[in-house]
Parts: structure tokens; sequence; C-alpha cells
């Protein structure tokens, strides 16, 4: 993100008097552009010039050879006889470990109470048997660089403007000036520069802007053109979506460049502020100049350099070591800079320079680029190689290719100045800049998209403030965009412009009118209901993205399972996630991994979602947007989107805590994950019912409808465990929905997840259930004032006979007496008969109109048991 400081903006842009960091980021919020943080001082407290009165020489029992200094600090002296440790002089005593200073020297000493970066507080302390009362500091101690063994003296730092003992020298070193950071939206990328920045500042305080972006406004002589120097060819068969892949390069030679030369202090103020590492001169003077003007630069060895420059797509197989001293195999759609005839290439074209031209610190003849890439192309090869850099971060949010020229000049004069360098009278350009953007805008635009009347004279003054050519037109306006703007190109876009200058508090709130309440969206109170029941039985919501990779195959689904059949993204967000689930139990089973695996115990989610499944027909193809589609291709786009229901699942595994007053741990099981599905369904008023597989004798006659035979046998469908699952359906009339299905996990698909064993999951069709609930209002039964006859029935069934069959047949033989009825107990073992088993009923009856009798009630009991035994074959428990 861009940084500002006041120094650096009042170079560009006229400051009032009384501006502080916090109303330059007031103003520049008022155009657009956001706070991030106001970054404070690196040093506060006193930091002082001190003058090294003595220096004595002391060996310390590890060794270890440290001077113990008395030093002038002005004011801040203790006097003579005074203070910690008393000297015959005004004074204060230090203890200093480096070696490169000398009595007489003026050092930079940090006195107690002041803080370093780090943060690092300075304090009175003893060592090496001294009081060491403060701290005279070296360049990394204060972050100005890594020299941390040699003490910063200001004679050598400063000369000609060394200040006297005791004076503060935070300003003198730039470490007092507080930076603002910035957030630029994407389409505002001229805003990463000290040069977009002062001209929305300029904009918003309505002051003077002197564009540092023109020729005319820099120092530096304007070269001549030549063919001579380094020549650049491009490849103009090489575009990227009808755009060429470069349409201007400049090259300019320097000769006799001081390998020693240092980078003036206020430069590396800045590009410290701006968080850039100060490197070299030339290096340090291309990333300056890209933070100033926008433009990002390269410098390269002249003499590593092995001909003309060229610019091309990489070639199969290609590969370049970086500066950053990693090799990258390159891709057929990476844009590179190249040398020897085009053989070598030496730089990935916008994002960074190879390794092998490289200015080092014996380079004394240096090549300056100045080149305007392909946006696009510079995006793509920086994701592609996942390396993002100051040049990208700009080219691919639009760099000005107009400024390029300045930039070369602006960079030849400071490495002239510091340098002692000198360049070529002439430079070499290849342009094949593309025709400035001409937008009409009709009179009537502004009003009709922002409510507010502008007149013609307003919207002049506004789009010319932004650097753009208006010339008034029948009906309109014609707008020429400025060469840094590349995000104007329609009318909306200038009235954006226009709104965000003359303020968008003008902009009339106007509330849309308050229409008659409608009817409430009845599809999600229900969905908000079943999420209420899952949340009170215990369970987490949760809602997992629906990208999927290689699920299916962790759930072991076979080949033709219809569930494979995946819609794919054309741009997914992952590699490894590139399609779409077609379960939601395919997302739900990796949250339920990701907390299992961070030991969580009992881990119990639900999640309600969609689906995709894909739709029969061809994709209906993207319409342009220059107007509305047409009837018949919104119908199209409908009928060819995928399929999404919406469904509900849940997974739950470990131990669950059934008691309130005492540990009582069990594992959850298929009954659990049953038990959520029964009472969704109760809750919403549908009777869902459970199904399993059954043999293929004849079915038991029960009263009501048959028992359906599932569509596919749960033991058959994965992920669940084929002997503790089931199928989830509703009886429609005559019409048997299945919903889903309920149970078990199969082992191998805990094991594969890593869940607690015997892990329980539930899945079924929402919208389908939903479907199925009769919103017709419900009459409601007269509540019997009568007591209530309770007994209990242990009947012996086939192990393969389901409790439901049970239950049914009690419900008709009971006829209107049954009032509730609940399975408490299921017993297998020696006292009945092998491949039996025992259910225990417990039965609630009540008479509407009178107490029943024991003798009634026994009758009920009787023909109970009878019609259990003629319809599956049951008997009294003994």
């Amino acid at each position: 993100m861009p940084y500002v400081s006041l120094s650096w903006l009042a170079d560009h842009v006229e400051l009032p008097e009384d501006a502080t960091i916090e109303s330059v980021a007031a103003d520049l919020v008022a155009v657009g552009l956001e706070e991030e943080e106001i970054h404070p001082p690196k040093v506060t407290g006193p930091l002082v010039a001190g003058k090294v009165l003595s220096l004595g020489k002391e060996t310390a029992s590890n060794g270890k050879t440290v001077n113990y200094c008395r030093v002038d600090v002005g004011r801040y002296n203790d006097p003579a006889g005074t203070g910690k440790e008393p000297a015959d002089v005004d004074s204060r005593g230090i203890i200093c470990g480096a070696h490169n200073f000398e009595v007489g020297d003026t050092v930079v000493v940090s006195l107690p109470g002041a803080v370093l970066p780090g943060p690092f507080p300075i304090a009175a302390r003893k060592t090496y048997g001294h009081i060491s009362d403060g701290m005279i500091c070296s360049e990394r101690e204060l972050g100005l660089g890594d020299d941390h063994d040699g003490i910063i003296v200001l004679d050598q730092f400063v000369p000609g403007s060394v200040p006297d003992p005791g004076e503060d020298v935070i300003s003198l070193l730039g470490l007092g000036e507080e930076v603002l950071e910035i957030n630029v939206t994407p389409d505002r990328g001229y805003c990463f520069s000290m040069r977009g920045i002062a001209r929305e500042y300029a904009l918003s305080r309505k002051v003077a802007f002197q564009d540092p972006g023109l020729l005319q406004n820099q120092s530096g002589s304007v070269p001549s053109h030549s063919e001579e120097g380094v020549g650049v060819t491009v490849d103009s068969s090489a575009s990227l979506e009808n755009e060429p892949i470069c349409d201007r390069f400049i090259t300019r030679i320097i000769r006799g460049l001081d390998p020693k030369a240092q980078t003036p202090k206020w430069m590396r103020e800045r590009l410290e502020q701006a968080g850039v590492r100060s490197i070299s001169l030339p290096v340090d003077v291309t990333n300056y100049v890209m933070l100033d003007l926008g433009q990002p630069m390269h410098a390269y060895d002249l003499q590593k350099l092995s001909g003309s420059l060229g610019v091309r797509f990489a070639q199969p197989n290609e590969t370049i070591t970086t500066i950053d001293d990693q090799e990258r195999t390159l891709d057929k759609e990476d844009v590179v800079v190249v040398d020897s005839e085009g053989k070598r290439v030496i730089g990935l074209a916008g994002v960074m320079g190879g390794s092998s031209t490289e200015v080092d610190e014996g380079t004394t003849d240096i090549v300056l680029e100045a080149a305007h890439f392909n946006a696009k192309a510079v995006a793509r090869t920086s994701r592609r190689h996942r390396l993002s850099s100051e040049s990208s971060k700009r080219f691919e949010r639009g760099v000005d290719p107009e400024v390029a020229l300045t930039a070369i000049v602006r960079a030849t004069s400071l490495l002239e100045e510091y340098g002692k360098a000198q360049a070529d009278e002439h430079i070499f350009e290849y342009a094949a800049l593309q025709p400035s953007v001409s937008i009409f805008l009709p009179h009537q635009e502004p009003l009709r998209l922002t409510g507010v009347e502008y007149s013609p004279e307003r919207i002049t003054d506004i789009l010319v403030s932004i650097g753009a050519g208006v010339s008034a037109t029948a009906g309109g306006f014609q707008v020429t965009a400025p060469s840094w703007r590349p995000d104007l190109r329609i009318p909306a876009d200038l009235v954006e412009e226009i709104a965000r200058l003359d303020g968008y508090d003008k902009i009339p709130v106007i509330f849309p009118p308050v229409k008659k309440r409608g009817v409430q969206n009845t599809s999600l109170h229900l969905a908000e209901r079943v999420s209420e029941v899952a949340a009170n039985w215990g369970l987490n919501e949760v809602l997992s993205y629906p990208f999927i990779g290689n699920a299916h195959d962790r759930q072991s689904l076979p080949d033709n399972d219809e569930r494979r059949g995946v819609v794919s993204l054309a741009n997914p967000l992952a590699a490894d996630a590139p399609s779409m689930r077609t379960s939601i139990l395919d997302t739900l089973l990796l949250t339920a991994e990701r907390n299992a695996s961070r030991g969580l115990d009992p881990v119990a989610l639900f999640e309600i979602g969609r689906v995709w499944k894909p739709s029969n027909r061809p994709s209906a193809g993207i319409p342009g947007v220059q107007e509305r589609p047409s009837e018949e291709e919104l119908r199209n786009i409908a009928e060819s989107l995928p399929l999404q229901p919406r469904k509900f699942a849940a997974v739950m595994a470990g131990q669950i805590d059934i008691s309130p007053v005492a540990a009582n741990l069990q594992p959850y099981g298929w009954q659990d994950a049953i038990a959520v599905g029964l009472r969704i369904g109760s809750t919403l008023g549908v009777k869902i019912e459970v199904a399993r597989a059954w043999e293929d004798a004849e079915t038991p006659k029960i009263p009501g409808p048959p028992t359906p035979k599932p569509a596919a046998d749960p033991a058959d469908v994965a992920p669940w465990h084929p002997g503790r699952s089931a199928v989830l359906f509703v009886r429609k009339g005559k019409t048997i929905v299945e919903l889903g299905y309920a149970g078990e996990l199969h082992p191998s698909v805990v094991q594969e997840y890593g869940l607690p064993s015997r892990a329980a999951a539930i899945e079924f069709d929402l919208d389908l259930l939903l479907r199925c609930i009769d919103l017709q209002p419900i009459q409601a039964l007269r509540i019997s004032t009568f007591p209530a006859a309770k007994t209990d029935l242990a009947v012996v069934v086939g192990e393969t006979t389901p409790a439901t069959d049970v239950e049914r047949v009690i419900r008709a033989a009971s006829r209107d007496y049954l009032e509730d009825i609940v399975l408490f107990d299921i017993y297998r073992g020696e006292q009945i008969e092998p491949e039996q088993k025992s259910l225990a009923f417990a039965l609630t009856l009540r008479a509407p109109d009178r107490t029943l009798l024991p003798e009634e009630v026994q009758g009920i009991r009787t023909r109970i048991i009878g019609d259990l035994g003629k319809r599956l074959k049951a008997h009294l428990r003994a």
C-alpha cells in the first residue's frame, strides 16, 4: 500500500501551514483514498547530539574491550560532581562497545526515556562496572541501516551541519516524521505514486499542483532520440487479447558511475518510509523514481548485456534465475525481456529482473529501462510464479505510458548528481502507443445516474481538473481520458469522477416508498425452524466452502455414482478444489476432520446449504453488457444453470454426556442421526419414517400403506454403514417421497477423515421436505380432562422387523385411545430365541369423554397383542 509523509507530499503540492498527517488523511478520504493506518515516528523521546569528552578503554571479565565515555549532551548534562557517577565536568557517563569514534567526535545519544525501533526503551543501567546513563547509537539501532558496530559520527554523517551538544537530532535524521498508509482500490493504480496522491490532495483542497510527471517540471535536460545505444525490438506478432505485450520501451546508458557512491540520506529516509530497503545508489534511484512518479524502472549492468534488448513471449522450457536467486521455469504466456539476439532471458517483464545482468558493487556503466508492459500479462505472470513485486503491483493496475521519458530524465539527473555519472546524450525509444480513449458524455447522463443536476461549466471544470481533455459537442461532451487513468472507459466512469469530486454528500438520499408488507417467505422461515431444532439438539451450525476436489474418492463413491457428475469451475479459487459439491457431506466431512484433528470432542456439526447438479442443457454463453438481454436469452441462461437443491446435513462423532448431573458418556450412534431427522419432521408437522433393507419374503400385512422398498439399499450407498443406516421418507398421499439417508458412516470413511469410531451422519433434501408440509390450518384436538391409563408392553419379534412396523400395529389396534407411545428398551439375549429381539413400549391411553375402566384397558392390550401376533408373528415376552 502507498505511504505518505508531509515532507514528500510538499514537494508536489502546496500544504497549509497547519497541515498534520491527520488532516491530510481526512482530505484524502474526501476524494476516496481510504486511510489504512498512521504510523508513529520511529524514535520518540530525547535523541540528541553529544560531544565525546573522554574515552577510557576497559577490558571486562568476559574479555571484551568496552569504552567508558564522558559525553557532553548540553542541557541534559549532570552538573560536575553530581549524577550517578560524578565527574569533573558537566557530562553523562555512557558505556559503548564500538570503536569507530574518538574524543572530540559528535555522536548520536539516546537518553533515558527515549524509545528506539523495536520498540527498545532506553533507561540507565549498570553494566561492565559502570552506570550507563544513555546509549551512543549506530545506524542499525536507529533503523537507518544495517551497520551495527559503527557508531554514527555526525561530523561525517552530516558534514557542514553538525549540531551542538544537546540539540535534538530526530528531525535531522528523518526519524520523527509520521507516515500515512492509505488503501487504494484496484481501479486507481495512479495513486500508487506520490504524483497521483498529490494530485488527489490538490483536488480535495483545491490548491496548486505541479505535476512532476511532465518534462517541463523536471530540472534535467531532455535527451535526443537516436538509433545508437542499446536498441529494443518488440515481437509485433505477440499480443494478449488483441493488446500489444509492450507499447513503449526506453533505454539510456549511464557511464562512469562511482561504485562507492552513497544514496543521499533524504532518499534513504523516503525509501524507508515507503517500506523499501536501501540497497545501492542505482537501485535506490530506480525505486525512488517509481515511488515518486509511478513508473517502474530497471537498471542493467551494461558490461553484462549482450547486444540489443527484445520483448517477446517465453518459449517452452525456458528458465530464468531472478534477482532473488530463484530459478523459475517459464510459461508460454510469460512476457520476457531478452538479449543476445533474443536467445537469453534476462527479466520477467514488469515483474522482476534476472540475476545475470544485475547491478552489483562493481558496476560503473548501467542501462536504465523505463517501459510500459501489458497489464494483464504482468498480472498473470505475477500470479503464475507467485511473485509479487512493487513493479508488478503498479503495472497490473495501470501505469501512465506517457511518464516513461520523464522517469528516465529524473533518474538520470539523480545518478549524475549523487553518483558522479555521465549520461549519453541520446536515448533509444521503441514506441507504439495506442491513441487516448475518447468518450462521449451526454449532457443528461450525470443527472440520470446520480439525481444531481450539474451545470455544463461544473462538469467541464471537474473533468479538466483530473487531466481530461473536454470539448463541447451537440448533446454532450467529447472527453479524452488522461494517460494515467486507464480506468476511464465509458460515460459512467466519468460520472463517477464528477460525483466524487463534487461531493457524494450532495447526492440526495431518497428512500424507496414503503410497500404493503407482503407474504412472509415461508420457505426461509421453515428453514430457520430446522436450524433451531438442530441447534437445540446440541449441534453447531457451520458454513463450509462449496468447492471440492477429491472428496468423492475419499468417500469411496463408485465410479458410476451419479454424485460424481459435478459442475466444474472455469476459474476455481484453488487448483485442488475445481468443482462444486454434489452433497453437503462432501464439505461438512472436511470441516469435521479439521475440528477432530484439533482435539475437539465431541464433533457435532450441521449445515444447511445448496448442492450443484449439472444441467442437461449446454451453456447459454454470457451476453454482452451493452443492453439488457432478451427474454429468450434470459430463459436460456436460466435453463442452462445447474440444479441447486437445498439440503440439510449433520455429522456427529465422539462422546456425548447424556446426564446433566453426573458424567455419563456414550458415543454418538445411528440412533442419534435418525432421531435428529424425526425431530425435524415432527417440528415441521411432517411424519418422517425410516426404512431399511429387508429380505425378499412377502412383507407382513400391517395397517396403512406398505413400507416402501428404498430406491437404493442403504447398505450399497457410500459413505453409509451397510448395517447401521436407513432411508428417510415421507408418505404424500399414495406417493412415497425419499428424502435422504441417516445412520452411521462406513468405517473406512471414518478412518479416512480421522473421526472417532462409529461417527454418525444425516443428509436429506430440505426443499423436498418443505414441499411435503401441509400449510393448511390444523384443527387442534380437544384436550381430554380425564385421567390417563398407562401400561407397558414387551413383545418379541423377528430381528429384521422394524420397530416402526410394531408401532403402526399398536396405533391401529389402540384406535382413538392411544395418546403417546415410547420405545424404551430393546433386548437381545439368552432369555429369548436366537434371531429374535424384545421391544418394550410405554403406552399412554386416554378417552376423550370418560375415565377408562381397567377392563377397557385390558381389552385394548388384548387386541394389540392379537394383532401383533397375526400381522408380525409377535408374542409377549415371558
